[in-house]
């Protein structure tokens, strides 16, 4: 039998729990299974679209986009966080965050303020920004520059040397590395919470077998019932996964045609 190839393409801070569940996946159910961490995300996301690699973690606006293309995919499951704001539901949010030692209290402070966002693609980095813009009557000149950093955490460490004065990061990104290095959190501050959004979904391809798509979402839905699944539940500070439907993330897709009338500066 051929290996079940997983990856992620959220942020690098993501790899280690999906590769834990990868293998916790073989072990359980007796199959080859393999975890494609060691190359770029889009030569992930490439792989996938081709059928190279059959199951994936992936932000929730790239599934309504793969949807919209027809790639043949469909939702195994999504995460609970553990953190009370998470409300016991499959969502997250983007914390916009600042240098402590910057004069800026609230998200209208960022008035001609210097930004940076991790991706064009992303929706907790610039889609819901853009969407959030929108809602107040501003455009992206709200801004007096962009950059687009390539990744949270480097968005985050551009706050952390105060090279721009603010960035939009994935909840769940800032929630790991305040745990890897608690000290960061003297170092900045949340001014707004954007959210809540569906949280990213793991998905995988249809032209693996039902038998087994069943077979994985139920190992997925059922990890908290297992000592080894609740310690890696644990370590990716996960309470338990959950269902999700398509119908799930039309509030992403709604966002995302809020976002569109706010056009974002090229790289």
């Amino acid at each position: 039998m051929k290996p079940i190839i997983f990856t992620s393409l959220l942020a690098a801070n993501a790899d280690f729990i999906g590769e834990m569940i990868a293998d916790y996946a073989g072990r359980k159910l007796q199959i080859p299974t393999q975890f494609i961490g060691n190359l770029s995300t889009l030569e992930r996301e490439h792989l996938f679209d081709d059928g190279h690699i059959q199951v994936c973690w992936m932000c929730g606006l790239l599934y309504t986009w793969k949807i919209k293309r027809a790639i043949p995919l469909t939702l195994l499951a999504a995460p609970v966080l553990e953190e009370i704001r998470y409300q016991n539901r499959p969502i997250y949010f983007s914390d916009v965050v600042v240098h402590v030692k910057s004069r800026f209290v609230t998200f209208e402070d960022l008035d001609k303020a210097s930004w940076a966002y991790n991706d064009p693609g992303s929706h907790s980095g610039c889609f819901i920004v853009r969407s959030h813009l929108a809602a107040l009557g501003k455009n992206a000149d709200f801004f007096s520059k962009i950059v687009q950093s390539g990744a949270h955490q480097l968005s985050l460490q551009m706050v952390l040397n105060q090279q721009v004065d603010a960035s939009a990061l994935d909840s769940t990104v800032l929630d790991m590395e305040l745990k890897n290095s608690p000290e960061i959190s003297g170092q900045i501050r949340v001014i707004e919470t954007i959210g809540p959004s569906p949280i990213p979904p793991w998905v995988i391809r249809n032209d693996v077998s039902a038998e087994l798509q069943m077979v994985l979402q139920s190992l997925f839905l059922n990890m908290q019932n297992d000592s080894e699944g609740r310690d890696i539940l644990r370590a990716g500070l996960l309470k338990r996964f959950d269902p999700v439907a398509d119908q799930d993330y039309h509030p992403i897709r709604l966002m995302a045609d809020e976002a569109e009338q706010v056009p974002w500066p090229a790289e």
